[in-house]
């Protein structure tokens, strides 16, 4: 039997980017051989250490990040259900960022044998090429909405990206996901301050496009929030 989305976000993801085989599915769906459980705001892997593993995010959100000479942090990039913390981690000699969980969180750990016999799959090999594509526009976008979006653009943007990536995966509804993140992890994302994030999602909240509730999201208009943000989902390469 092929997978269920919801059990294999993994598959989901990657069936959008190539044509995969029945065994292709059956071979990635057994990824789960070695999987560790993280609390909230655990460290998976730190910048320095030399990693031996790839990891598979299976439930809940993870996030890249870099800590600064002061103590601040930047968050590069949320990882979410289906996504690799990076496929190529193990070609480095050494992190030069750490992964860390946002919520409680649990990650495949994938060895380097196993990763060898995926990309020996056409079909497979394809989908992970183009998902780490996706990665890298994904990456784009953040530097535009550094540069050139004011803060709430940059929130609203945010918000839209992860809502449409999300229901790529069968985790969000057609208004509502959850959002482990707080307001702290929102502005080591964005650039912002944690009182500055608040300020938005209150205006976001007054302006009827979205809440932000006990850790979760509802958007009460799509249209209108994608239209605050400048939101153009065509980069995610999300289309069927």
């Amino acid at each position: 039997m092929v997978p269920r989305i919801m059990d294999h976000p993994l598959i989901a993801k990657l069936q959008r980017f190539g044509n995969l085989t029945q065994d292709d599915v059956e071979l990635l769906s057994g990824l789960n051989e070695d999987v560790r459980s993280f609390s909230a705001r655990r460290d998976i892997i730190c910048e320095g250490e030399k990693p031996d593993h790839v990891h598979l995010m299976l439930e809940g959100w993870s996030c890249r990040y870099q800590l600064l000479p002061d103590g601040g942090k930047q968050i590069t990039a949320f990882l979410l259900p289906g996504d690799f913390c990076d496929v190529h981690v193990t070609m480095f000699g050494k992190m030069d960022h750490s992964i860390g969980s946002v919520g409680a969180a649990k990650v495949a750990f994938i060895s380097r044998e196993l990763m060898l016999a995926m990309i020996e799959r056409p079909g497979i090999a394809r989908a992970l090429w183009w998902a780490s594509l996706v990665d890298e526009a994904v990456l784009r976008k953040w530097i535009v909405n550094f540069g050139r979006r004011d803060s709430f653009e940059r929130v609203a943007h945010l918000i839209c990206e992860l809502y449409a990536r999300l229901q790529s995966v069968g985790l969000a509804t057609e208004s509502t996901f959850d959002l482990p993140s707080t307001q702290k992890d929102l502005s080591d994302a964005l650039g912002l301050t944690p009182v500055h994030v608040n300020r938005v999602l209150k205006r976001l909240r007054e302006e009827g496009m979205m809440t932000f509730k006990r850790q979760q999201i509802s958007i009460l208009d799509v249209r209108k929030l994608q239209a605050a943000a400048g939101f153009d989902p065509s980069y995610l390469h999300l289309a069927d």
